[in-house]
């Protein structure tokens, strides 16, 4: 877990980094929990091109979006403005090919 601050409304978050379960268990909810609108209409349209398929390309696409989800929120939130609220978190970011900008 890394905790991330907000510098405009010291809003303070804890996010997960690594595998998300629920990515995996519960597709594209979290993403309109977290009102990650960009990662919620990829994962819309690659879950409606699944009907297609029976569901086999939204099942592979939703194990991989699983693997790289948090990875990919992260991000965004990094290049939204979100800082590191403490070194240890800042370090993991880091170790998990985040990249932070130079301060």
């Amino acid at each position: 877990m890394v905790n991330i601050e907000n510098p405009v409304t010291n809003q303070v978050k804890q996010c997960k980094v690594g595998w998300s379960w629920t990515v995996f268990f519960f597709g594209f909810f979290p993403m309109l929990f977290r009102q990650d609108w960009k990662w919620l209409l990829i994962t819309l349209v690659v879950d409606l091109l699944g009907l297609f398929t029976f569901g086999i390309v939204s099942f592979i696409a939703n194990v991989i979006l699983a693997v790289l989800y948090n990875k990919f929120y992260l991000t965004d939130l990094v290049n939204a403005g979100w800082r590191p609220v403490d070194e240890a978190s800042k370090n993991l970011l880091l170790a998990k090919g985040i990249a932070l900008p130079v301060e």
